[in-house]
C-alpha cells in the first residue's frame, strides 16, 4: 500500500473541505482498502467519513429515508425495512458475508467499482483502472460477464445486490457537495462503459452521498429478491432479480423488476413490467414478461448462458410471488 495523508472530518462541510486532487472518501472500507492493498486505487489522501451525522432509517409521507453510513447488516434488521420491503432486506442479507455486512456502509456500496479480475490484476490491461490499455475479458475469462449495456471497452458487471433491489423499489440518491443539494433517481446514477468506463457513476468531484430515499409502496409489501450464484455465501451474482407485484385477485396491477450480475449497472426492465400489467398472472403470461429481459442482449461465447439463466430467474420470481407452482 502507497503512503497517503488522512484526515477524520467532524461535520459534512469540513468532510468536502477536505476532499482535494485524488482524495477519497473512507466509510467501511470493506472494497476501498482491498484496492488499496493491490495498487489499483491509490489515493494521496483518505478522507475518513464515520464520523459525519449521516445515519439513521426514517420513514415519512415520502416514504423511507436510510442515511448514507448505515451499515447494511442494520439496514436488513431495521423494523421498517423488514416489514415493508423485504425485496430490499433479501438482497442486503445476500451480499458479501456478515462481517462485511457489518462493517460495509450503504452509500459505499453503491458506490464500489464495477469491476472483474482483470480489474484487481495490475499484470493485465484493463480500461476502468488503465484507460485505454483494453479489456482483457473480451478475449479472457467472462463467464460472469454482463451481458447487457456491453461495449467493445468494458463487460465487466456492477457487484450491488441493495442497488438492484433500489433500483426496482424506484429510489434516489441526495447527494451534497460545496455548491448544495441535489437528488438522482438511482437508475440514473451508474453510468454505461461506453468510450469512458472508468467514469462509472454521475458523482461530481468531493460530492458526497448524504441518504437515499425509498419511495413509499405500500404493494412493495410483496417483493423477492433471488439471487444464483455458485455459491450460497460470499459470492458475486450470476444472475439476479428483485421484483415487486401489485396483485389484486391474480390480476397484476403493478410491477417493478431489476436484473443484477447480468449488466453493467443495476438494470431495470421497464418492458417486462409492461408486459405483465393488467394481465392475470399465469406461467404463460411470467414466462412472456421475462422474454423481455433479453432485449438488447450481447453476450460473448462464455456468458451466452445468461440469457437464458435471467428469463428463468424473473419467471421463478414471479410465479413465488403470486403463490404459483
Amino acid at each position: 500500500m502507497r503512503p497517503f495523508a488522512f484526515t477524520a472530518p467532524r461535520s459534512v462541510p469540513e468532510a468536502l473541505s477536505a476532499y482535494g486532487e485524488d482524495s477519497v472518501y473512507l466509510a467501511g472500507g470493506t472494497s476501498l482498502v482491498d484496492l488499496m492493498k493491490l495498487d489499483v486505487a491509490r489515493p494521496r489522501r483518505v478522507v475518513d467519513i464515520n464520523s459525519l451525522p449521516l445515519h439513521g432509517i426514517t420513514a415519512d409521507d415520502d416514504g423511507l429515508w436510510i442515511g448514507a453510513l448505515e451499515r447494511l447488516g442494520d439496514i436488513a434488521r431495521d423494523p421498517l425495512v423488514v416489514a415493508g420491503y423485504p425485496v430490499l432486506r433479501q438482497a442486503l442479507l445476500a451480499s458479501a458475508s456478515p462481517q462485511l455486512r457489518n462493517m460495509a456502509s450503504l452509500g459505499g456500496n453503491l458506490l464500489q467499482r464495477t469491476r472483474c479480475g482483470y480489474f484487481r490484476d495490475t499484470a493485465t490491461p484493463c480500461n476502468k483502472r488503465a484507460p485505454g490499455s483494453g479489456c482483457s475479458a473480451l478475449s479472457g475469462e467472462h463467464r460472469g460477464h454482463a451481458v447487457l449495456g456491453t461495449g467493445p471497452a468494458c463487460v465487466a458487471t456492477h457487484p450491488s445486490d441493495p442497488a438492484v433491489a433500489l433500483v426496482a423499489l424506484g429510489a434516489t440518491l441526495e447527494l451534497r457537495d460545496g455548491e448544495g443539494v441535489r437528488t438522482v433517481p438511482l437508475e440514473e446514477f451508474h453510468r454505461l462503459p461506453g468510450e469512458t468506463p472508468h467514469r462509472e457513476n454521475v458523482l461530481r468531484a468531493g460530492e458526497l452521498i448524504t441518504r437515499v430515499r425509498v419511495p413509499r409502496l405500500p404493494w412493495a409489501t410483496r417483493s423477492l429478491y433471488v439471487k444464483v450464484r455458485d455459491r450460497r455465501s460470499y459470492e458475486f451474482a450470476l444472475v439476479s432479480a428483485a421484483v415487486a407485484l401489485d396483485l389484486r385477485e391474480g390480476v397484476v396491477r403493478d410491477a417493478r423488476i431489476a436484473l443484477g450480475g447480468v449488466g453493467t449497472k443495476p438494470w431495470r426492465v421497464p418492458a417486462a413490467e409492461d408486459a405483465l400489467r393488467g394481465r392475470e398472472l399465469t406461467l404463460h403470461t411470467a414466462a412472456e414478461a421475462a422474454e423481455h429481459t433479453g432485449a438488447g442482449a450481447r453476450p460473448l461465447a462464455g456468458n451466452a448462458f445468461k440469457i437464458r439463466l435471467m428469463r428463468q430467474t424473473v419467471t421463478h420470481a414471479l410465479l413465488r410471488l403470486g403463490g404459483r407452482p
